[in-house]
């Protein structure tokens, strides 16, 4: 079949599913007119919050002249490709975001484990301490970091009157070790609450086959329950990496560690004002996004635990 054909036949295949959805004769042409309307107010969403703005920033990355968007050049783009300072943010973001999602993951299958295995006094109080960090903005979670950890911070200043060492030396907010912590105090309970919705679908009486087989409890998380949270393992961390990647308020305030949200703010700031190369590298980001999340799900899937 030719181009030409192949064209010729989705479009008749496109007008066919037009004319069955708007003047449906079978239960099932029904039902797919139903399922079209419901996703409407999503297209209609994807575009004017998605697509348009993608559009937008395709022009802009190619645009002679930023001010009035006219014009075309690949100014923008040599520059990304040449400059050495873009690829090293482009790797600070990555190697940091992704030992941030690491450490997160790991406690939030600790947390969701312990949440889901033991009946805890208050669990209701520790779920919503766990998940409080979700409804926090990043300048919050930064300022937060500042009155734990900076000079005057209640943990540096507890230390200091226990080891003697200057509260000034132990200031670490604003250091890459304050960032960090900022990070995965914002990330855990994303991988907490997507890690417990798989704990609940745990096969217990797999478990408590293999105890009493006489596996200890590593043994059978490891054997049992680990093969089967994995696709939540991996849900989890598809979550906190994207989340991890697009968090802005909390290394605009501490500063201490170039990642790319921060690059993008600099080059649209006044002085600097490149907004084709900020257009840029958005597109990189989005590009890199859509497909580190494709090669993740082919890890969210469900394994088949035999004893």
């Amino acid at each position: 079949m030719s181009v030409r054909e192949s064209t010729a036949a989705s479009v008749r295949r496109v007008a066919v599913f037009a004319a069955t959805t708007a003047r449906p004769t079978t239960e099932r042409e029904r039902e797919r007119r139903r399922i079209a309307i419901m996703c409407l107010p999503f297209f209609a969403l994807a575009t004017v919050a998605g697509f348009v703005p993608l559009a937008m920033l395709v022009r802009m990355s190619v645009a002679a002249d930023v001010i009035w968007i006219e014009g075309w050049s690949l100014d923008a783009w040599r520059t990304l490709l040449t400059e050495p300072t873009y690829r090293r943010v482009a790797w600070n973001t990555v190697w940091f975001v992704g030992l941030a999602t690491v450490v997160s993951v790991v406690l939030g299958v600790a947390v969701a484990h312990v949440l889901e295995k033991y009946d805890l006094p208050f669990e209701r109080v520790v779920v919503a301490a766990v998940s409080f960090p979700i409804a926090l903005p990043g300048i919050i979670v930064a300022i937060l970091v500042i009155a734990m950890l900076g000079r005057q911070g209640l943990v540096t200043n507890a230390i200091a009157a226990v080891t003697g060492t200057s509260a000034i030396d132990l200031a670490s907010a604003t250091a890459i070790t304050g960032l960090f912590l900022g990070y995965v105090y914002s990330l855990v309970p994303r991988a907490t609450m997507v890690l417990r919705g798989t704990y609940a679908e745990v096969n217990t009486q797999a478990e408590e086959a293999a105890r009493s087989l006489g596996a200890s409890r590593w043994e059978t998380f490891y054997r049992v329950t680990l093969p089967e949270i994995r696709p939540g393992i991996a849900a989890a961390t598809i979550l906190t990496f994207r989340s991890g990647l697009a968090i802005f308020g909390t290394v605009l305030l501490l500063q201490s560690h170039y990642v790319i949200t921060l690059q993008i703010q600099r080059e649209i700031s006044v002085g600097t004002y490149r907004p084709d190369v900020a257009a840029a590298i958005g597109l990189v980001y989005v590009v890199f996004i859509v497909a580190f999340t494709f090669v993740g799900l082919r890890f969210v899937r469900t394994d088949t635990v035999t004893l």
